[in-house]
């Protein structure tokens, strides 16, 4: 049979299947129709939102991105140049839950809105606010607190190292080493006027002192600043070891090598490369501040 009148057979059959059904009241099986008001609901995202803002005042906010938890190696192996006794031994850290850190550090201007005052040297309304102890730090971040209903907070050293690594195992939180660090901070480099015996003489990154926030390159979490412009406070006292410090969202020792003194991170303005290093710490009182040194805050998830 020629294919053409095959077809035709074909069709003729099921057309006449067809008149046979509906001779006999059947309707062709048809599909449901969809009904929206029946299909369950969408289940919204229980991810957390990329970044977080806090209002301080009318157009003064505090812009704050999601760490994501993760693990890393906290502190510097023994070869590493630039390396201090107390970034050891080194260890495996981990960080459980994801937090919000400051993308650049506490400014003038928004530690004014909170605190009433503006004790920083280097006056500027976008740059660091420097000149507050630890003690002043931890206030704004009580104050903060209650003004947002949010927990905010000064980062525990393991976060600040954490956030700064950014995945990163060198020496700093980006690609590179010391002679791209003036294109992601602010040390003591041809710029500084100080007189300074460790100045970097080959390189500039255009500021003297302080820089308003935010002058320089990220790292890969987004953060600007994590090398450089002020040290930055942390949460716990200073140990001038690792050893016996817990491994899990560590907060520090009880007791400090030194009393009452607390972690600094990140070196400053008039630092050479080797103290902005990701891994390096230094200690101060709590009481007391100076112009070399402010902070960043974190808020935590709901």
């Amino acid at each position: 049979m020629a294919p053409q009148r095959m077809i035709l057979v074909a069709t003729a059959l099921l057309t006449g299947a067809l008149w046979l059904m509906i001779a006999h009241g059947a309707e062709p099986t048809r599909r449901p129709a969809r009904n929206p008001s029946t299909q369950p609901a969408r289940r919204p995202s229980t991810r957390p939102a990329r970044d977080l803002t806090l209002a301080l005042a009318d157009k003064v906010t505090l812009k704050l991105v999601l760490i994501p938890a993760g693990k890393f190696m906290m502190g510097s192996p023994v070869n590493e140049p630039g390396r201090d006794f107390d970034e050891g031994p080194r260890r495996m850290v981990t960080v459980t839950r994801p937090f919000y850190m400051g993308v650049y550090e506490v400014t003038q201007e928004q530690y004014e809105c909170v605190m009433g005052k503006n004790p920083s040297h280097f006056n500027g309304a976008v740059n660091p606010v420097e000149m507050v102890s630890w003690n002043d730090a931890m206030e704004f971040c009580r104050k903060l607190s209650a003004k947002s209903g949010r927990t905010v907070r000064l980062p525990t050293e393991a976060e600040w190292e954490y956030a700064c690594r950014a995945g990163t195992k060198t020496r700093f939180g980006f690609r590179g080493d010391e002679t791209d660090l003036h294109k992601y901070g602010n040390y003591c480099d041809r710029s500084n006027t100080g007189g300074f015996a460790h100045q970097d003489k080959a390189h500039s990154d255009g500021y003297d002192k302080t820089a308003p926030v935010g002058r320089f390159k990220p790292n890969a979490f987004g953060l600007y600043d994590m090398h450089g412009n002020l040290a930055e406070l942390c949460s716990d006292l200073y140990q001038k070891h690792y050893r016996g410090l817990e491994t899990t969202d560590p907060k520090g020792p009880k007791t400090g090598s030194y009393g009452e003194r607390c972690v600094m991170r990140g070196g400053c303005w008039a630092d050479p490369p080797r103290f902005c290093r990701s891994a390096d710490r230094n200690w101060k009182p709590k009481t007391g501040g100076f112009i070399n040194f402010g902070f960043r805050v974190v808020v935590e998830l709901e």
